[in-house]
């Protein structure tokens, strides 16, 4: 028996995992599905937020326990090496994942690791992930290629000899180095002295592909005097990891062009949601698209209803017959009613034969995933009014039953009611769930809402205003207020905040939208003026926004 060959029934597998430069978006399928199986989650620190939202809870990552050199028993020092943790735990039976910043072969120094595996019998495999000499450049709006075919050549600047150098110099290949912030001017230096000319066009790129990314595009000659300017100093820990691209036909000329990524309207906002996950999670994948980093603070908790009788004889009554429609107002009407529906034993064809209408997309969506495909859902806007447009009046020859369910919550408007009775129906306005004030968010979350660390606020309804202000307190002046509508708007203003974006529809993706369009108006105007452009946190401080009177 060959004894280097894998023992399957002792040994575990270890996956070489590439994360790619930070955009969590960027992971691979195969690699989403490794990550999921994983027993052991071994991770550089750059990527170990991007892979572990992928991990099973009970993933166990030592390496994360490793960075507190306290929390390592003295007699174990190999444990602080990421190749020991790897055959440790790979050697007890578990399927380990080692996840690395950009792709295993090209940045990740884990040949060693696979190395020690394959000489003890260890089966592994490699997902290949986007390197960051690649995926930093596409994102900073850089491509490396022409039309005619340019040369491009890849270059560790930290490791780089006066050979490498020398080559580079007397080529007109495009050149992309990977170095730090600390170091780039150097690098350029060295192309320089190695036969560059000073005024070869270059991008320098930090923190790519995450709305951090910052690019800056000079020379090789100026490249020291730009980012002085941009204030950017010597830092203590040896600089940020930066990919600079260099070269006569790199499209650094064109970068104002083809910035695709920098240029969103909302990059690198970070945008205060006062709803759940749950509620929030199409507006949140939305303002993401425009470059923001969305945050979401419940100013609401849900709880059931003081008094059940009210909700158990509608439910009754709906298995019974006594309803033509059920009408769903909110994702917490869906589950109030799911619940009960578990509590009686019972299931999704209980509504067989009634009417489902859903007040919009998000709604619907939690229907459908009990079980539920809604008969009605507005075409147009989606809320209420929206509904009420498309709801059929009573009909007696059509309906035999005139009588419409609607489970909502303690607090609900009485805008559908009045509708639906205009409309000639019998309507059950049953109290479904009750809103309460949330519990105040963590400490740092409302120091950043109080000391403007947030650049806007998403207000959807005149409650989440009064809520967000009694848990968390007031929003700083440089914030941006952006209310869903006038009613919105003045309960704001009333609580002393300007209001800067109104949305022209009551609906939160429209408000959304008018966020961006103010941020991209904002952009514009900066471009314009010829100053940098900044996010509304970093304004520097000045006089105190008054509301409007």
């Amino acid at each position: 028996m060959n004894p280097t060959a894998p023992n399957h029934s002792t040994s575990g597998q270890v996956t070489f995992l590439g994360a790619g430069p930070g955009d969590p978006g960027l992971l691979t399928l195969r690699a989403v599905e490794a990550l999921a199986s994983a027993d052991v989650l071994i991770a550089d620190p750059q990527v170990l937020d991007v892979v572990r939202v992928h991990a099973r809870a009970q993933v166990d990552t030592p390496l994360q326990a490793s960075a507190d050199e306290a929390s390592i028993p003295a007699d174990i020092p190999t444990l602080r090496d990421s190749a020991n943790l790897v055959m440790a735990a790979a050697r007890a039976g578990k399927r380990v994942v080692r996840a690395v910043t950009g792709d295993p072969g090209l940045d990740g120094n884990v040949a060693e690791e696979m190395l020690a595996c394959a000489a003890e019998g260890i089966v592994f495999e490699v997902v290949p992930g986007i390197a960051a000499a690649v995926g930093v450049p596409a994102y900073a709006g850089v491509p490396l290629r022409d039309a005619e075919g340019t040369d491009v050549r890849f270059v560790d600047a930290r490791s780089a000899d006066d050979r490498c150098w020398s080559e580079l110099g007397t080529s007109d290949a495009t050149a992309v180095v990977s170095t730090t912030l600390d170091a780039v001017a150097a690098a350029a230096g060295e192309l320089v002295t190695a036969g560059r000319k000073p005024d070869t066009p270059m991008t320098v790129t930090v923190a790519g592909t995450t709305t951090r990314q910052r690019t800056w595009t000079a020379t090789l000659g100026s490249v020291a005097q730009v980012l002085k300017a941009a204030k950017v100093l010597p830092s203590p820990d040896g600089g940020q990891p930066v990919i600079a691209v260099v070269g006569e036909r790199s499209a650094a000329a064109q970068r104002a062009q083809l910035s695709w990524f920098e240029s969103k309207p909302l990059f690198g906002w970070r945008v205060l949601v006062p709803r759940t996950k749950e509620q929030a999670a199409s507006l949140s994948d939305q303002l993401v698209s425009y470059g923001a980093v969305p945050h979401e603070v419940p100013t609401i908790a849900v709880e059931p209803p003081r008094t059940p009788q009210q909700m158990e004889r509608a439910v009754k009554g709906l298995v019974t017959g006594r309803y033509e429609w059920i009408a769903f107002t909110s994702v917490n009407a869906v589950k109030a009613v799911r619940e009960k529906f578990e509590e009686y034993g019972l299931d999704a064809r209980a509504f067989a034969g009634i009417k489902v209408a859903a007040v919009g997309e998000q709604t619907a969506k939690a229907l459908v995933a009990f079980g539920v495909k809604p008969d009605l859902v507005p075409s147009g806007e989606q809320s209420a009014a929206g509904l009420l447009e498309d709801w059929p009046p009573y009909d007696p020859v059509f309906d035999p039953i005139d009588r419409v369910f609607l489970p909502r919550a303690d607090i609900a408007t009485e805008t559908l009611v009045a509708g639906l009775i205009e409309l000639g129906w019998e309507v059950d306005d049953v109290t479904a769930y009750r809103t309460v004030r949330a519990s105040p968010p963590p400490a740092e979350t409302r120091e950043a809402i109080k000391g403007g660390g947030f650049d806007a606020v998403l207000f959807t309804s005149s409650s989440t205003v009064r809520n967000l202000v009694g848990i968390a307190g007031k929003p700083h002046n440089v914030t941006v207020i952006a209310c869903i509508g006038p009613a919105t708007a003045k309960t704001a203003e009333e609580h002393g905040l300007r209001v800067d974006v109104m949305s022209p529809e009551p609906s939160v993706h429209k408000l959304a939208e008018a966020l961006a369009d103010f941020g991209a108006a904002r952009r514009d105007a900066a471009i314009e003026a010829g100053d940098p452009v900044t996010r509304p946190s970093e304004r520097r401080p000045g006089s105190r926004r008054r509301a409007r009177s």
